[in-house]
């Protein structure tokens, strides 16, 4: 399926989303509360099947953060890439977990090192980090007394 075809059919599940169209793979962006049912549509239309979540992060862009969401489809091999845009005084968005299994882990380590919290996740333990930690690391404004990091 082609960018301008996955285009079609996404704007069909969700008229609000906007797209970027700077490389190779198509990017489309949707508020975080529209995220769960954009994600359950994609993977559940037999058109599109997008059946792997191979990549998961997270970017802190010092006013706001952005979940990043690399996905592709075993069976068709097209691509997508979702992105939502959180608030970074109360990062917040539902899981997938239950949608694709490989979210579990990354959604752990986002948590852990962003503070995002991922609503209805089954298990946000830390991974690797001590449990007494305090502080998200890998938020520009973490500062960390002891090595000096300052961001």
């Amino acid at each position: 399926m082609s960018n301008e075809e996955l285009k079609s059919v996404l704007s069909g599940f969700n008229p609000g989303l906007t797209f970027e169209e700077s490389g190779e793979w198509l990017v489309a962006n949707v508020e975080p509360g529209e995220f769960l049912s954009l994600a359950k549509q994609i993977r559940n239309n037999e058109s599109l099947s997008f059946d792997y979540l191979f990549c998961l992060t997270c970017i802190d862009w010092k006013t706001h953060l952005t979940m990043v969401y690399h996905l592709t489809s075993t069976s068709f091999r097209h691509h997508l890439v979702i992105k939502s845009k959180l608030d970074s005084s109360r990062p917040e968005i539902e899981t997938v977990s239950n949608i694709w299994k490989t979210a579990d882990f990354h959604e752990r380590e986002v948590a852990e090192l962003f503070g995002v919290n991922f609503l209805n996740h089954p298990d946000l333990r830390k991974l690797i980090l001590p449990d007494e930690w305090s502080g998200f690391p890998l938020r520009k404004n973490y500062e960390d007394p002891v090595n000096m990091i300052k961001l």
